[in-house]
């Protein structure tokens, strides 16, 4: 048996690829949506892909069961409680499939949604009696369990669904042998839990000692504990989690049309008609010089996540990358759906040195020059975009806090009669917020370069 983990840190996602080399076959577990590592992986090692499952219908991206269905034949299975638009085999509990030494079976275990599965995995030709492993999915994370709160939108309450997580994780999982190992669907800086551990494997035994979730407590205590002091869910959630019940264009397809370079009059032409301009650049080379009224997430961050948070997913979106990394930048959307890119800027961002009438930029400041303004006679207000649970943790003396997810509907409370200082952790958010701003017209700001990581880097003080 071979049984191989793909780790995707920018949505902190993993997928799993089970193979048996005697039938050279293998099945993918929650794929990402761009499955060339998939195809490259079996190929190389011989397989064949004939199955491929989704866990749960994914909120925080657009899973790659219809590419692999296209691309390789592989059937697709889903929890019984699902309903799709395109061909599928529903699995209840018990029912399993096998191939050659392998065996995966089903485990109902509803909770972080009614759909959920867990799929125990059997190397039988070491053991047919108990699991190797458990694929969890979003039912149990390493340190954390699944939220149950992200199907409100469409009618199941957070507490219906976490007296079903409850049963799931007492009754089934944590029924399974000690050493069972335990590969989740997400780790750490994924939004489907709140305080997901770094680790990526871990053993059933581990999680019974360590993981708050499991401990003993009774249900109305468990739904209580769970359902607290979760993070706020991006609206691309939902319509993420739909479009993986739906038929629709596969990323080759869409991909097709985000390839387009585009001419700058032709860029400017979109802008105006409302289109979003997305400057994919790192943070320092975007405060240099970019496009008036661009936005800036950069590449080297939770690019995606941060995308589907703050764009509009019914205006065209426009990239502007450094050559070469266009199409990164709009797989790298397609990964949750935003399929409505419609071009990029042909030349990037080097053919407006021809127009400086089209340029914009960002002042930033280091935290000493930070510190010399906030002794001046008119000192800047210190805006600090980080979450609640940050600001509270420490931040800078006199900050307001309003996190960049919420900036937008809230950029009333954001005074335009004095300069600001805009900051993060460490610069990235910052950025984002920025070229918000800037897009509504408040442009006497400056950001902290290095964020608060910086300011503590200098030795300077924080208040908790």
């Amino acid at each position: 048996m071979i049984l191989k983990q793909y780790y995707l840190n920018c949505l902190a996602h993993a997928s799993y690829l089970i193979g048996d080399e005697q039938t050279r076959t293998a099945a993918v577990v929650d794929p990402q949506r761009d499955i060339a590592r998939y195809l490259e992986e079996s190929a190389g090692l011989g397989l064949e892909i004939r199955h491929v499952f989704l866990t749960h219908f994914h909120a925080d991206f657009v899973a790659g069961h219809l590419e692999l269905r296209d691309r390789a034949g592989a059937k697709i299975y889903i929890g019984a409680g699902g309903q799709t638009q395109y061909e599928c085999t529903r699995m209840k509990d018990g029912d399993a499939i096998e191939f050659g030494a392998v065996r995966l079976r089903v485990l109902e275990t509803p909770g972080h949604t009614v759909e959920s599965i867990c799929i125990l995995v059997y190397d039988l030709a070491k053991n047919d009696r108990h699991p190797y492993a458990v694929l969890t999915g979003d039912t149990l994370f390493i340190g954390d369990v699944g939220r149950p709160d992200l199907r409100a939108s469409i009618g199941w309450s957070a507490p219906v669904l976490g007296a079903m997580l409850f049963d799931s994780l007492r009754q089934k999982l944590l029924r399974l042998p000690d050493q069972t190992l335990v590969y989740p669907a997400h780790g750490a800086g994924s939004l489907c839990g709140k305080s997901l551990s770094t680790e990526t494997v871990s053993t059933i035994g581990d999680q019974r000692r360590f993981n708050y979730a499991l401990q003993p407590m009774s249900e109305e205590e468990f739904i209580k504990l769970v359902t607290a002091d979760q993070p706020d869910a991006p609206a691309y959630f939902t319509y993420d989690a739909m479009l993986n019940t739906q038929e629709r264009p596969t990323l080759e397809r869409t991909l097709e049309q985000a390839l387009k370079p585009l001419p700058l009059q032709e860029v400017l032409e979109v802008q105006e008609a409302g289109a979003q301009v997305l400057d994919v650049r790192d943070p320092a080379e975007f405060a240099k010089a970019h496009l008036a009224g661009s936005w800036n997430i950069g590449l080297g961050g939770q690019y995606a996540t941060w995308a589907g948070t703050v764009l509009d997913r019914e205006k065209p979106i426009v990239l502007i990358a450094e050559p070469g990394r266009e199409e990164e930048a709009a797989m790298r959307l397609g990964r949750i759906g935003f399929d409505h890119v419609a071009g990029y800027l042909m030349g990037g961002i080097l053919v407006l040195e021809a127009r400086p009438d089209l340029v914009d930029g960002t002042e930033r400041l280091t935290a000493a020059e930070l510190v010399e303004q906030l002794g001046s006679p008119n000192p800047p207000l210190i805006l600090d975009v980080r979450s609640p649970k940050e600001w509270q943790a420490k931040h800078i003396e006199g900050s307001l806090n309003i996190p960049l997810n919420h900036l937008q509907e809230r950029l009333r409370e954001v005074p335009r009669d004095r300069k600001l200082v805009v900051h993060c952790a460490g610069g990235y958010r910052s950025s984002i917020a920025a070229s918000l701003l800037q897009q509504h017209g408040i442009t006497d700001f400056a950001e902290l370069i290095g964020g608060i990581t910086a300011w503590e880097s200098a030795r300077l003080q924080t208040v908790a």
